[in-house]
């Protein structure tokens, strides 16, 4: 092997200009040996970028994070947001207002076609401002897509046209919002071409961004996926993701319950229904999620006996180390409020005046809003 590193220290990648080394398949630059002997020498990110429009995962710190946003501050662009409209406070980014600069941003929800299609566009348009207001952004304009399915893309497109006004645009988001399906939904309505990915380098970062040239000269930059810690994905095997993360339109649930009554959804959420009389709880999580019903004085033993058996998922196999459910209490103060289990899903409560528990694995977030639906 010594003699090919030592002809690989004088390679870099055409695509992204990163060194090109043969040894660690998980460190940048990494090429297999067979690839030198071909012409134009690429590593086998920008590989799989080019040909299967694949973005592979670069171990990144929040601090590369923080100069990205920091550049994005300093120039002069429009800044796109994504955020999943299913988990939108899972993956929202915080403190992006900070670093907007005077720059716009246009917030995308992405991801509608999950939403029972008995909302309203508008009412969900609406409040999303609402919550992007309470969380400190004034965005330009909110529009809701579907990238998946290639829903409301050419207006999105001609809004980022028309809103950039002859500028750059950079696209943030966090990990597992849909952020490249997008990207290559925009390529098609720009470019009609479905490979014209290019990568360059943040300055200050070993990083790639993606750079995708628009008609002008200026150019569409992908910044790399943000990773938002408390958010459910991270703490959940690839299998249980499956399970957690909706593929098509959600089926609310309705329950009945009474004061003293616990819903499990599956072993990674529960809901205590402390007090307020009789009432129903509209529940939305992914279809395939298991939602049980206890009584709050089993549920301790219950979680004990049946996690990873009954209650699935975590599977059995990653008890050992999943994180512990933590307690959150809130009092329902207004008519038409959401719990959300962050990553997972919501319960809606119809009328005020409850007292209610929700439990989330130790570093997810668990918190009170508005109803969206």
């Amino acid at each position: 092997m010594g003699g090919i590193n030592h002809l690989s220290e004088q390679y870099s990648c055409v695509g992204c200009g990163v060194q090109i080394q043969t040894e660690n398949p998980v460190e940048l630059g990494y090429t297999p040996a067979s690839a030198l002997q071909k012409e134009p020498i690429i590593c086998q990110r920008c590989f799989r970028l080019k040909h299967y429009n694949e973005i592979q995962d670069v171990s990144l710190t929040d601090d590369d994070f923080l100069r990205i946003l920091n550049e994005i501050g300093k120039s002069d662009a429009l800044i796109v947001k994504i955020v999943d409209i299913f988990d939108f406070n899972g993956s929202w980014l915080p403190g992006l207002h900070r670093f907007t600069g005077k720059n716009k941003v246009l917030l995308i929800g992405n991801k509608v076609d999950l939403i029972p299609k008995s909302v309203k566009p508008n009412k969900l348009i609406n409040w999303m401002k609402h919550e992007a207001k309470q969380l400190g952004l004034q965005p330009a304009e909110v529009f809701l897509v579907s990238a998946a399915k290639g829903l409301y893309m050419k207006e999105v497109a001609q809004a980022i046209d028309e809103y950039r006004e002859g500028k750059n645009v950079y696209i943030v988001g966090c990990t597992n919002v849909g952020k490249s399906t997008f990207i290559n939904r925009i390529i098609k309505e720009v470019t009609g071409e479905a490979d014209v990915i290019t990568t360059s380098h943040f300055p200050g970062t070993t990083l790639d961004i993606i750079e995708i040239p628009l008609s002008d000269g200026q150019v569409l930059v992908d910044t790399p996926g943000i990773i938002n810690h408390h958010q459910m994905a991270h703490f959940v095997d690839k299998r249980d993701l499956k399970v957690i993360t909706p593929k098509k339109e959600i089926k609310p649930k309705v329950y009945q319950l009474n004061e003293g009554q616990t819903l499990f959804f599956g072993g990674l959420g529960r809901f205590d229904y402390i007090k307020g009389g009789r009432r129903s709880f509209s529940c939305h999580f992914s279809n395939d999620l298991m939602i049980h019903r206890t009584k709050i004085e089993n549920a301790d033993d219950l979680y004990k006996r049946q996690a990873g058996e009954l209650l699935t998922p975590p599977n059995k196999d990653e008890l050992e180390s999943f994180p512990e459910l933590v307690r959150h209490e809130f009092t329902v103060k207004e008519g038409k409020t959401d719990i959300v289990f962050s990553g997972l899903g919501w319960v809606t409560i119809h009328e005020p005046g409850a007292v209610v528990a929700a439990y989330v694995p130790k570093g997810v977030h668990a918190l009170i809003r508005k109803a969206l639906i």
